[in-house]
């Protein structure tokens, strides 16, 4: 097991020493999204962090924090990724901070609820690679969708169904 390397400020601690924290990369987390992780953080007592290079703006809450990091380039993802422990939860769509969270023994999921994990990131960052060089070389390959009911249902769904195997 990796040594946690929790923030030593017990505001950041759960309610149980063994508890997951989870971990949301805040940068580019979709505001409905954001509201559904404040509400099951409240409602299960987990703690949970915003980590992002400018303020977000959430409720007043015991289990949940925000954490600004420098605007410095994957300074949000260093950040995550030194603090995560093993059984933690990353929130994310950036796929090289879901491989380095994969990689310390955290579980990933999307925004849109789609769970990253050993069997699919390294296909996905490929995928994300090959786009970036068609981008590069004049291709318009056109953005992700915007973000619908079916991507926040699918989301909360997939956020419980974790929470009920993790955090109870």
């Amino acid at each position: 097991m990796l040594p946690s390397s929790r923030h030593p400020d017990q505001s950041f601690s759960s309610r149980y020493p063994d508890m997951p924290n989870l971990w949301v990369d805040a940068d580019a987390c979709p505001r409905i999204a954001r509201e559904i992780i404040v509400r099951a953080a409240e409602r299960t007592a987990i703690t949970t962090t915003f980590v992002a290079n400018h303020q977000v703006p959430l409720p007043p809450s015991k289990w949940v924090k925000g954490l600004t990091v420098s605007h410095g380039f994957d300074a949000a993802d260093d950040e995550i990724v030194d603090r995560l422990a093993e059984k933690d939860l990353v929130i994310t769509s950036d796929l090289p901070l879901a491989m380095a969270a994969i990689e310390r023994g955290a579980s990933v999921m999307t925004s849109r609820g789609e769970a990253l994990d050993k069997s699919n990131i390294r296909a996905r960052v490929q995928m994300r690679d090959f786009m970036e060089t068609l981008r590069a070389s004049g291709e318009h390959t056109g953005g992700p969708k915007g973000y619908s009911d079916v991507d926040r249902r699918e989301f909360a769904n997939a956020l419980d169904r974790w929470l009920a195997r993790n955090a109870t």
